[in-house]
């Protein structure tokens, strides 16, 4: 990644953060469920093992959370994240640890950072910016009686964000969609797509991530998936492809472009048994990786954090499978 890194230097002006050092910490924050940026950089004046890590001295400063934050924007900006998580990966299929053939595909919901008082009117915006006249730091807002749907409501603080639910019964909240790529020999992940949340995101999304697989001359031979999957235009997608659909089947869905031509081979029902694993891969990221509630505005800074957390999740994972010293 030096040609990379190395645009990112300023050839005028006073140093800033190195590049380098910026993709660690955000590595870091992956890794040791960080919190804030405000919170990494306290934690950096007494921290030797993050110092270590970072190539600090013991007498060396600390970061300004003020400008770590506005440094994230080169990260952003260079895709350095995505070429990171690519780099893993490529790592990864050198030490032979991926199938090209047999992959998995699944969403989640990520939650935004947004507050549902500012899922408002798009007609009457009522955020000011001022302070709320009965003081507090937020307005008392009541919607009682009032619908609410995405066509007619957007949020103020984050207009990229949905209102969704996970299922019939839950409660609506503020969220992205995230997709997950998988596959299905060691369970590593492969793609990772932030869309907005809409019903029909999912499936999107899936054909995106195999795409972009296709670019990197891989050709999936099968793609399991649950029963949210199971749409015959999906499925034709699939076919046309020539990826064979494991999808969970929803019983009696008509036309359901599932048969027992697919369903009675046995890779069918091996796909249906791996394909569960993808949820590790949703688990560690809200858990460890910080991702069950965004910390950024919009899809563009969560895409870039998730390919962050993907590549510490894959690292943390070869370190297991592969031999010591392998994984350098």
């Amino acid at each position: 990644m030096n040609p990379t890194f190395k645009v990112m230097y300023s050839t005028t002006g006073r140093p800033s953060i190195p590049p380098e050092r910026l993709l660690k910490v955000q590595l870091l924050i992956a890794l040791y469920t960080v919190r804030s940026d405000r919170m990494l950089c306290e934690r950096l004046d007494y921290d030797i093992l993050l110092r270590w890590f970072l190539d600090m001295n013991l007498e060396e400063s600390s970061f300004d959370a003020t400008s770590f934050t506005k440094n994230r924007e080169r990260l952003l900006a260079h895709e350095v994240s995505l070429k990171f998580f690519d780099a893993v990966v490529r790592q990864a299929r050198k030490r032979d640890l991926l199938s090209d053939d047999h992959f998995t595909v699944d969403g989640t919901l990520i939650d935004a950072w947004a507050s549902m008082k500012s899922f408002q009117s798009k007609e009457i915006q009522t955020d000011s910016g001022k302070p709320p006249k009965d003081g507090g730091r937020n307005p008392a807002v009541d919607f009682n009686g009032e619908k609410r749907s995405n066509q007619t409501h957007q949020s103020t603080t984050d207009p990229e964000a949905r209102l969704m639910r996970k299922g019939p019964g839950k409660e609506a909240k503020l969220s992205f969609s995230g997709h997950a790529l998988m596959e299905n020999r060691n369970g590593l992940c492969v793609d990772l797509k932030i869309n907005e949340a809409t019903g029909h995101a999912e499936r999107e999304a899936a054909l995106s991530m195999l795409s972009r697989q296709g670019r990197k001359r891989v050709r999936p031979k099968t793609l399991g998936a649950d029963k949210g999957y199971h749409s015959a235009d999906f499925i034709d997608a699939l076919r046309r492809k020539n990826i064979i659909p494991h999808i969970a089947e929803v019983k009696n869905r008509k036309p359901s472009g599932l048969d027992r031509r697919t369903t009675r081979h046995a890779s069918y029902a091996i796909s249906q048994r791996i394909r569960k694993r993808v949820e590790e891969i949703f688990g560690w990221f809200k858990t460890v990786g910080g991702l069950r509630k965004t910390r950024f505005k919009g899809i563009a800074r969560t895409q870039e954090y998730t390919f962050m957390v993907g590549a510490a999740y894959n690292l943390l994972r070869m370190s297991k499978l592969a031999p010591i010293g392998a994984v350098t």
